[in-house]
C-alpha cells in the first residue's frame, strides 16, 4: 500500500507543509513518486513518521530526532521503548484525572479543598533525567526550585491559569476562529507568556519560549490524544497547533 502526502497528513494529524519540511531536513523521505511527481509514502515511511512524532512529543528538536533515528535503526525496538514509557506514565495520568475529579467535586459541592490532593500526580521530578540531558542540570534545578517554592496557593493559581487557557483554546476552536486572526493570536500570546514564566523552560528569562520548543509542543498536542483531550479532541488540538505555529513564525 502507499499513501499520498495529503492522506498521510490527515491520518497523522499534521500538515503537508510539515511533511515536506521533514523531507527537506532529511528526516522523512517518500517511498517514491507517482506519475506527475506526487509524493507517495509506504508502510516503512509511516512507521518512521510515527517515531518522529513520538520524539517531537518529548520536546526534541529536529536535529536531535535525526540523531535518535540514526542511533536506533531498529524501529520495533525503538517503538517498544516508547510503549513502555507510555505505560509507565499511564498510572500518573490516571492519578491526575482523579485529582481533577476531586477538585471539581469540591468546587461544585462547596467542600473544602485539600491542597495535597489537588496536585497528586503532578510530580515534575519524573522528567529530571530527561530535562538535564536536553537542557542541562541548571535548567532542571531552576524549574524544580520554582515549583517547590510556590506553595499550595500559588500552585492552585498556576493550575487555574492552565485550565483557563485550555478553556479559551476549546472555545476558540468551537467558534471556528482563524488561527492567523487577532483573537486566536491573542490566546497564543497568553499561552507563550505562560510557558515563558516557568523557570527551566527553554527561553525562560528572555520573555518568550524558543521557537523550536513552542512548535514542538504544538505538534505534541495533536500527536498525543491525551493532550488533544484538553482541547476537545484532535480538531481542537489542531487549532491550537496551527495557531501556535503561526505565532512562532511571526514572533519568535
Amino acid at each position: 500500500m502507499s499513501w499520498s502526502i495529503q492522506e498521510i497528513a490527515r491520518i497523522a494529524g499534521t500538515t503537508s507543509r510539515t511533511l515536506r519540511h521533514y523531507e527537506q531536513v532529511g528526516l522523512l523521505e517518500p517511498a517514491g513518486r507517482a506519475p506527475g511527481g506526487a509524493r507517495r509514502y509506504d508502510q516503512e515511511a509511516l512507521i518512521r513518521l510515527q517515531r518522529i512524532l513520538l520524539l517531537r512529543e518529548l520536546g526534541m528538536g529536529l536535529a536531535e530526532i535525526g540523531g535518535a533515528l540514526r542511533s536506533e535503526p531498529d524501529a520495533a525496538r525503538a517503538l517498544n521503548a516508547h510503549r513502555e514509557q507510555l505505560r509507565a506514565e499511564q498510572d500518573l495520568v490516571e492519578r491526575r484525572l482523579a485529582s481533577l475529579d476531586r477538585t471539581i467535586h469540591a468546587i461544585e459541592t462547596g467542600d473544602s479543598i485539600v491542597a495535597e490532593d489537588m496536585f497528586d500526580g503532578f510530580d515534575h521530578t519524573r522528567h529530571k533525567e530527561e530535562v538535564e540531558r536536553r537542557w542541562g542540570e541548571e535548567a532542571y534545578a531552576r524549574g524544580d526550585a520554582w515549583w517547590r517554592g510556590l506553595g499550595p496557593e500559588a500552585r492552585k493559581e498556576w493550575q487555574a491559569e492552565l485550565t483557563t487557557l485550555n478553556q479559551e483554546w476549546s472555545a476558540g476552536a468551537s467558534a471556528g476562529l482563524d488561527p492567523a486572526g487577532d483573537d486566536a493570536q491573542a490566546i497564543a500570546a497568553r499561552h507563550a507568556d505562560w510557558l515563558a514564566g516557568i523557570p527551566g523552560t527553554p527561553g525562560h528569562g528572555t520573555g518568550a519560549p524558543i521557537k523550536e520548543y513552542l512548535v514542538g509542543l504544538a505538534e505534541m498536542y495533536v500527536a498525543d490524544e491525551r493532550f488533544a483531550a484538553n482541547y476537545g479532541g484532535v480538531k481542537g488540538a489542531t487549532f491550537v497547533r496551527d495557531t501556535l505555529t503561526v505565532y512562532a513564525d511571526r514572533n519568535l
